[in-house]
């Protein structure tokens, strides 16, 4: 196996010089200039063993273990791990898993969720997984690592390059950002710490380097590039992923991503990948995000964000026409949370929020983000735009983690009922009836909604399109209330009138979740 991968990188080098070569003579044919490129774009960076050899001591291996209670009364069924296709270690896991099997204690490798069997334990079997972790306290024994690394543990065990192991204490983590902080005793060991730099200065196309524990195997350097900025995979409600093309695998979460000054401008948490292995596109949480939610975990042992209780949604092109703004940048308030901070009318649905705190709001998480990173309790100015005229409010922020469990405390489904159909009207492919209180109870609508009823949508319709259901309520077209289906009608009218090519609508739902949308006037 080894021979035929060595056999296919001299094929691929040998068809790079080959095309280099025709290239240069093509161009030397036509009399063209050859570009001259800089020596240090053209071999890479210079040698990193200095940086890795300082650096690597201050990174861990995270073990954790986890018993669950078995289905059959023991650890029989347990899934064997299958590396990628082709990948040398497999015969490696084959003969360590089939031993396991046999009564050995557990093992595993990988993030969460590769499983050693607990060798014939009593309706129970211990899971256990592999990832990383750096230290950034040598003197309190801090261990920062993903949430993910050792979520539902009951054992965390650290061990260090010079094969020391310690036990380590959860701190606190937080699974919004997948972060968590870990303490060993320092007494025990000469630790050795790095420090956060600052992520924020990192440039796509600078030089990083990944340190950390891919598929078990400990101590593993990797070196690449930040190959974007600013990413959102869908992780999380605050993504700002670094993109690194440095080669990043199972068991590599938790672990540090390196400048090349040494400092943590990352920590490494995800990868997309078909196979199970690197291919180039693995991303790590920014450490201008980390750091305020690792201090708060050291200090609290839990997060205490900033809180605003607003719901928001993107300002689209279509909204932002139909709101005669100039650019669709901004968050739009799509409903204010009972007993919020802003519940006193300081901020109102339909209001953009274009700054906060005196920062640029240019797509809707920006908002989320910052609200999140804000003290609690902090005065904070706020630039929004209210039916056309820009203003500043000012307010105080709340705490998510209170407003959390308020919004769940008063949070029920509603179970779905019959639409009933009253007197109704069709426009813009709906057909909307009066909201009554016949219709309200059979449709179970909150008594404080207000508006018109929507009791059909056309298929193939620009509000089917816009995903409007039966059942919902309309209780806004152009920021103006509407209270029957003819005042929605008329108000229809006047926009074509005015040459507005949509509709801005404020949609309620059964319990009085409200979104804006826009429907294409034709």
């Amino acid at each position: 196996m080894g021979m035929d991968l060595v056999k296919s990188g001299n094929l691929i080098k040998s068809g790079l010089r080959t095309f280099a070569l025709a290239a240069a003579t093509t161009a030397l044919l036509v009399g063209a200039a050859l570009p001259t490129a800089s020596p240090a774009y053209a071999v890479g960076p210079e040698s990193v063993a200095d940086l890795a050899e300082s650096l690597l001591p201050a990174v861990v291996n995270i073990s954790t273990s986890q018993t669950i209670a078995g289905p059959d009364g023991g650890g029989s069924g347990v899934p064997m791990p299958k590396l990628p296709e082709g990948s040398p270690f497999q015969d490696f896991f084959d003969q360590f898993f089939n031993d396991q099997q046999q009564g050995g204690d557990g093992g595993g490798e990988g993030d969460n969720g590769d499983n050693g069997d607990n060798g014939g334990g009593q309706n129970s079997r211990k899971v256990q997984s592999l990832g990383s972790g750096f230290v950034i306290d040598a003197v309190e024994g801090i261990i920062v690592t993903n949430n993910h690394v050792i979520a539902d543990a009951d054992d965390i065990e650290v061990n260090f390059q010079d094969g020391k192991k310690l036990k380590a204490t959860l701190v606190g983590k937080d699974a919004k950002t997948d972060l968590a902080v870990l303490k060993v005793d320092a007494s025990k060991h000469k630790l050795v710490a790095v420090k956060f730099g600052d992520s924020e200065k990192a440039r796509i196309g600078d030089w990083v380097m990944a340190i950390g524990n891919p598929f078990g195997l400990g101590g593993t350097v990797t070196v690449g590039i930040i190959s974007a900025r600013n990413r959102d995979i869908q992780s999380g409600p605050y993504d700002r992923f670094i993109q690194t093309d440095a080669a990043i695998n199972r068991g590599n979460s938790g672990g540090p991503l390196f400048d090349m000054n040494g400092n943590v401008i990352g920590i490494n948490s995800a990868i997309i990948s078909p196979s199970g292995g690197s291919i180039g596109l693995g991303f790590s949480i920014p450490s201008e995000l980390a750091m305020g939610v690792v201090d708060q975990l050291r200090q609290f042992g839990e997060t205490r964000r900033g809180w605003l209780g607003v719901r928001i949604q993107p300002v689209t092109d279509d909204i932002a026409e139909s709101l005669g703004m100039a650019n669709s940048e901004g968050a739009l308030i799509a409903g204010i949370i009972k007993g919020s901070p802003v519940d006193d009318g300081t901020i109102q649905a339909g209001d953009v929020v274009k700054k906060f705190d005196g920062r640029d709001i240019k797509e809707v998480r920006d908002l989320s983000r910052m609200v999140a990173e804000s003290s609690v309790g902090k005065t904070i100015d706020v630039v929004l735009i209210r039916k056309g005229k820009e203003m500043t409010v000012k307010v105080t922020l709340g705490r998510m983690e209170d407003g959390e469990k308020k919004m769940a405390d008063n949070g029920s489904a509603t179970p779905d009922k019959s639409v009933i159909k009253p007197a109704e009207i069709k426009v813009l492919g709906m057909t909307l009836g009066e909201l009554n209180a016949d219709t309200r109870k059979l449709n179970g609508i909150a008594d404080d909604i207000k508006g018109v009823l929507i009791t059909a949508v056309e298929a193939n319709s620009a509000a089917a399109e816009k995903q409007v259901l039966a059942g919902e309520v309309i209780t806004e077209v152009a920021q103006e209330t509407v209270s029957t289906p003819k005042e929605f009608a008329d108000k229809i009218d006047a926009l074509k009138k005015d040459g507005r090519k949509n509709a801005l609508l404020m949609v309620s739902s059964k319990t009085g979740e409200l979104r804006f949308l826009t429907l294409r006037i034709e």
